[in-house]
């Protein structure tokens, strides 16, 4: 039986973090927050109190431990009223959040965890660096054993939450010479001697404060590895699927939101005699966004129930991650064309939009090498392009 409705308790959800949203995240809240490259104590403490900051996070450690579905339905909610919002949970729960939750001791996931849910602090994942992005393994951060702890070398690029993040997912290289299969996961304190951070002036994802992290002969006790020593490439990529599809719907909540201000506008907005809403050549271009906008949401919750039921779903994330950012920065930019002059100023939500999630369209994975992975999944491992 196929079966494309959410359940009841869905869409009771889907009301709550809307009304929260509505409250909590308006559009002067938004704008300051974006305007200062910096979210308030007061939205942390507020998405705490509602639950959506430990949303994904194990009950045993503050969280709600809801599922797949559950989270899409947030993050797509929140991302209609501010994209960066809902891009906050992504990292602090999925990325980082979900690799301290499955892969570090007991000690730190449960010394951590409790503070992320209740928004008293914030996570970031050091993967990329100046040199390698999509190509991740390439990395050459490099641990090196000595007794009891790691001394760390090297450099960490484009990531999020500078500033912001007190711990830090990090991967480097245990053992160089083994490639993908030589690099580990740790727990960095931010704080730790021997780190120094630097931040970009980006046009989009203020908030989120993308930067870098500089290592020094930064020395981490043994307890700081998580999972177990050259298995780090394996746990960041079973994070990555997930996150990549939450991403998608956080480009389609953005989208959506500026569809619907255009109609909004396109309805009221007399010409000729007639709401400009009434003419074909707005009708068609409108339609044909909300249009690619469901086929790409029914994909990405298809990936997350596939997730929720245990079972593979690294092509329809990859799908998702090449195509969607494209589509949503495209259905905005027409978005902005249909109001006009009054969307092209700061004032109207529109140009934050398209600054925003025009990111997406860089980080977390290029179009060339999602669609890479997409081949690989359909047609087999014997036609990489890289073998």
């Amino acid at each position: 039986m196929v079966d494309f409705a959410f359940s009841k308790e869905h869409e009771i959800f889907r009301e709550t973090v809307t009304e929260f949203a509505k409250r909590e995240l308006t559009r002067e809240k938004v704008k300051k927050w974006d305007r200062d490259s910096r979210f308030t104590p007061e939205l942390y403490e507020a998405l705490a109190k509602a639950g959506l900051s430990g949303i994904n996070l194990p009950e045993d450690c503050g969280g709600q431990g809801a599922d797949s579905v559950t989270t899409g339905i947030a993050v797509e909610e929140l991302a209609k009223y501010d994209f960066n919002v809902a891009n906050l949970i992504i990292i602090d729960n999925i990325l980082s959040g979900g690799i301290i939750a499955g892969y570090a001791s007991d000690h730190l996931r449960k010394g951590i965890l409790p503070d992320v849910a209740a928004g008293k602090i914030h996570l970031g994942i050091a993967l990329t660096e100046p040199h390698t992005g999509s190509d991740a393994a390439n990395i050459k951060t490099v641990a090196s054993r000595e007794g009891d702890s790691y001394t760390l070398n090297g450099e960490k690029a484009s990531i999020s939450m500078i500033g912001v993040a007190s711990y830090f997912s990090l991967f480097a290289k245990t053992q160089p010479e083994k490639g993908a299969r030589g690099v580990s996961a740790f727990l960095l304190p931010i704080d730790t001697e021997g780190v120094e951070t630097y931040s970009f002036d980006d046009f989009g994802y203020r908030p989120l404060r993308r930067g870098g992290i500089i290592l020094r002969n930064v020395r981490l006790p043994q307890e700081n590895l998580m999972g177990k020593e050259n298995e780090g490439f394996k746990i960041v990529m079973r994070q990555f699927d997930y996150s990549k599809t939450l991403l998608a719907l956080t480009c389609i909540g953005a989208a959506l939101a500026a569809l619907d201000d255009a109609v909004h506008y396109a309805k009221n907005r007399m010409a000729f005699g007639s709401p400009i809403l009434k003419f074909e050549g707005i009708q068609f271009r409108l339609v044909e966004h909300y249009t690619r906008l469901e086929a790409a949401r029914l994909l990405c919750y298809k990936g997350l129930w596939l997730r929720d039921k245990g079972l593979p779903f690294t092509k329809e994330a990859a799908m998702v991650k090449w195509w969607v950012p494209k589509i949503a920065v495209e259905a905005i930019h027409d978005s902005l064309l249909t109001i006009g002059n009054p969307a092209y100023t700061t004032e109207y939500p529109q140009e934050k939009r398209l600054r925003d999630v025009m990111g997406i369209e860089i980080g977390d994975g290029t179009a060339e090498v999602q669609k890479t992975v997409v081949a690989r999944e359909l047609f087999g491992r014997e036609f990489i392009p890289y073998k």
